[in-house]
């Protein structure tokens, strides 16, 4: 029989993981299927080109893994039995519920917007943590006429990206971006400056020390009981994992995401690995992985090394995920590139500018290719499964 390995989630992280087992991995010797709701690819750090008007080339996953060996099941993932090890799945056009039987399972649902709890957000603001909802923010923005006010909550790289991208797009609205702390309070000296210069250049208000606490259709407010108008409310508070995990018998965290060790797989279920936003992973200096691609891709590639290399009596992998540099884009002709230690953590170096603009647009470009083309690009070739019984031994080697 086949090893089935379903994948749950082709975002980033999952479409990588699937196309890079297609590559390690005979398929004769495994069935693999990935499971999303959506046919098309979606580039979720171009969400905020999407919002304010710019068209996105379609992606869709067909064409991607046409040719692979990988299976495309456009579903919704309903439920997770990670005991009887099957995931429920409904597809789009109402049909009935059915039970997919994994042998191994690769979680990467990921995350949504993250409303903090905030009275009003949900029935107020706008996110763009996902395709559908940065189409609505377009819809919105399109519609809405000069003068008129639009505020970012969360003065976070999506906040950032998002209220500069805005400001360019559409200088004729009065944009302003609010930030619980300081702007750019994580960034280098250098990095700090050059934002705030980009920041006033287009002529954005910035709110520095405001935690909101309420959301109304005309305005948000803040602790200290200002009013800060906003015809549109941009929410980028950070993101909420899937619900799904945490109704399982997965070890999650309080946030819901799932607890991994170094290989991606399960603390409590061995036969599931878990990559991107939905994993509790640590990293260099003993900190918690942040959601983000640049966690979520090399976690992907860890995690379909480690499943190839259990599954073939092979090396397991070594390597840790660490960081190099957050790549910030402040609209189309500026940029942020702030180098960053392994844990994440700003040093003085920085690149600004356009050539920061045109590094961040090679970045997001090569994201997209790595899972236009995952089986390329990778060294050796297919190997073949082993038995249970090596496998078993070769967990204990690799242990020990």
């Amino acid at each position: 029989m086949q090893h089935r390995i379903v994948v749950l989630g082709a975002g980033y992280t999952g479409a990588i993981a699937a196309g890079r087992l297609a590559r390690r991995l005979h398929r004769d010797e495994v069935a693999i299927t990935l499971v999303n709701a959506e046919p098309d690819f979606v580039e979720r750090v171009r969400m905020h080109q999407l919002a304010v008007g710019q068209d996105l080339t379609p992606r869709p996953l067909s064409e991607m893994f046409e040719g692979t060996g990988v299976e495309l099941r456009i579903a919704e993932v309903t439920g997770v039995d990670a005991d009887r090890k099957t995931v429920t799945v409904a597809d789009a056009h109402g049909g009935r519920p059915e039970q997919l039987p994994y042998d191994t399972l690769v979680y990467a649902l990921g995350s949504g917007w993250n409303d903090q709890g905030v009275a009003g957000t949900a029935e107020h603001a706008h996110e763009i943590a996902s395709r559908p909802g940065a189409l609505r923010l377009r819809e919105r923005l399109a519609g809405l006429e000069a003068g008129r006010p639009v505020v970012v909550v969360g003065a976070g790289l999506t906040g950032v990206e998002a209220s500069t991208e805005l400001a360019e797009a559409r200088p004729d609205l009065s944009v302003a971006l609010v930030a619980r702390g300081g702007l750019g309070d994580w960034l280098s000296d250098k990095g700090r400056e050059h934002l705030r210069k980009v920041v006033g250049n287009l002529g954005i208000t910035v709110h520095e020390n405001a935690a909101v606490t309420g959301v109304e259709a005309d305005r948000v407010t803040t602790a200290d009981g200002a009013a800060v108008p906003a015809a549109v409310t941009v929410w980028t508070t950070g993101f909420a994992v899937h619900p799904i995990a945490r109704a399982t018998t997965l070890e999650t965290t309080g946030t819901g995401q799932i607890v991994v060790d170094s290989t991606m797989r399960s603390l409590s279920h061995p036969d599931v690995y878990v990559v991107g936003d939905a994993a509790m992973a640590m990293g260099p200096g003993d900190k918690p992985l942040r959601m983000s691609c640049a966690s979520g891709t090399p976690a992907a590639w860890q995690a379909a090394d480690a499943i190839a290399a259990r599954l073939t009596g092979g090396k397991l992998p070594n390597a840790s995920v660490r960081y190099y540099n957050q790549c910030i884009s402040l609209g189309r002709k500026e940029g942020l590139i702030q180098y960053v230690t392994a844990d994440d953590r700003a040093v003085d170096a920085t690149l600004t500018g356009r050539l920061a603009a045109l590094y961040k647009e090679l970045v997001c470009k090569g994201a997209v290719w790595g899972v236009a083309n995952p089986t390329l690009g990778l060294p050796g070739r297919r190997r073949h499964l082993v038995g249970e019984a090596d496998r078993a031994g070769a967990d204990v080697k690799a242990v020990a």
